[in-house]
């Protein structure tokens, strides 16, 4: 989201998610949420089984008239519709069929690596990694926190490291503060949870090599600031807030021309003649008024 009120939720476009566990192994990937493949013959919306020469339409259970066919599509339209959900998802078919609440236990304890890019406005704004889904509910966002094995606030970990972070192409020389082996975070007990947040201010850069390729980019310098939400409420998560600066810069590389460059070379050595003979006079000189002593007798 950013200053102009542009606001996009679950972005999954160029986002690959991948299940990590405790010592940061790969479980599996995916690009979407929770989910399942679908046993046969599940519930449709008039009530009855699935048959062969029918086209599946999960029933929303009265909250909305159009077809839910995964269990997280059923939990955003109760959202939607601002109803309490059931503490056991299985009374949902499609939850039951899907083994959602078992799933999600067997996934407590794991950790999630993302992969991927955003395209952001060059304005000031604000994304960020939360648990659960955001809904649009009213003109207005909320998260859904359907992560039944963590619905006590105290179970979120937001312990994060960042192997890179960019705004924009590469260019030699460049170094971003957050692809350091430092940019890592380890939640602890003392911390209780909430919201890690990184104030980040953009500078547009232009490079331009001696073969005239220009490259379009940023830089970025960053601050860090933790803050324990615990008696708010409020749904942990890491946060970007990130602001573009109004000053650019531009790195030029160029090639001496042969005509500077023996200029540059002829002054170089007139400069050590010059010196040398100021140092040769000195001493010549120098030499002469202590001979010239020594002859009257004048210098012991």
């Amino acid at each position: 989201m950013d200053i102009t009120g542009e606001q996009h939720r679950n972005i999954r476009h160029n986002i690959l998610k991948k299940r990590i566990d405790a010592h940061g192994n790969v479980v599996a990937m995916m690009q979407d949420g929770i989910g399942a493949p679908k046993i046969q013959m599940p519930l449709q919306i008039h009530g009855g089984r699935l048959g062969y020469d029918e086209e599946y339409c999960g029933s929303c259970y009265g909250a909305d008239g159009n077809c839910c066919n995964s269990c997280e599509e059923v939990q955003e339209a109760y959202n939607k519709k601002e109803w309490a959900l059931p503490e056991n998802l299985d009374l949902f078919d499609q939850c039951q069929r899907e083994g959602y609440v078992q799933r999600v236990k067997d996934e407590e304890g794991e950790g999630c690596n993302i992969h991927g890019s955003l395209q952001i406005n060059k304005v000031a704004g604000d994304f960020h990694f939360a648990i659960g889904k955001s809904i649009l509910n009213h003109s207005t966002s909320s998260f859904l926190v359907d992560l039944l094995a963590l619905r006590d606030n105290n179970h979120f970990n937001i312990s994060h490291q960042i192997n890179k972070f960019s705004f924009g192409a590469q260019y030699p020389g460049l170094v971003n503060p957050l692809d350091d082996d430092d940019a890592k975070w380890v939640q602890g007990p003392v911390h209780g949870h909430g919201i890690y947040q990184y104030f980040i201010k953009v500078v547009p850069t232009i490079y331009e090599d001696v073969t005239g390729h220009v490259i379009y980019s940023n830089q970025y310098s960053v601050t860090e600031h933790f803050t324990n939400t615990t008696e708010q409420g409020s749904v942990p998560g890491v946060f970007f807030s990130y602001d573009i600066s109004p000053i650019k810069v531009i790195f030029k590389e160029s090639h001496t021309p042969l005509l500077h460059f023996l200029t540059n070379i002829c002054a170089i050595i007139g400069g050590v003649f010059t010196v040398a003979g100021i140092l040769d006079s000195s001493i010549y000189y120098g030499q002469r008024k202590i001979m010239k002593k020594m002859e009257l007798g004048k210098y012991r």
